[in-house]
């Protein structure tokens, strides 16, 4: 399975909707790029909802590491919400659960831009 993404706009901040795994192989370039993609548009402030993410393996983890250093690069702020308990844990293990900040829902993380 890989991933979809769907990517909206609610109040100036970009939410990009991942769905199914992020891993080795298509699913992480595809994530990579409509990232890449996302930043090259100008946005200032991403929400990775990961709501339907149901697994990541070491490049998922990559892949976010890279999304917070490009966002970081283009002077965006990337913020994660509605992560399932599956990669909380992996966040947790990984000790990205302290490089990000994380809401238990989407609104939540879109109004903390404001």
């Amino acid at each position: 399975m890989s991933v979809d993404i769907q990517t909206t706009l609610v109040n100036g901040v970009t939410v990009m909707v991942c769905t199914g795994q992020i891993t080795l192989g298509q699913s992480s370039t595809l994530f990579r790029n409509t990232l890449r993609e996302i930043l090259k548009q100008g946005t200032r402030g991403l929400v990775l909802d990961l709501a339907g993410v149901t697994y990541l393996d070491s490049t998922g983890i990559g892949e976010l590491v890279g999304a917070y250093t490009s966002a970081h690069n283009a002077q965006a702020r990337i913020k994660l919400c509605a992560v399932p308990p599956k990669v909380s844990e992996l966040l947790e293990i990984t000790r990205l659960i302290t490089v990000f900040e994380v809401y238990s829902q989407r609104d939540q993380a879109v109004q903390s831009f404001s």
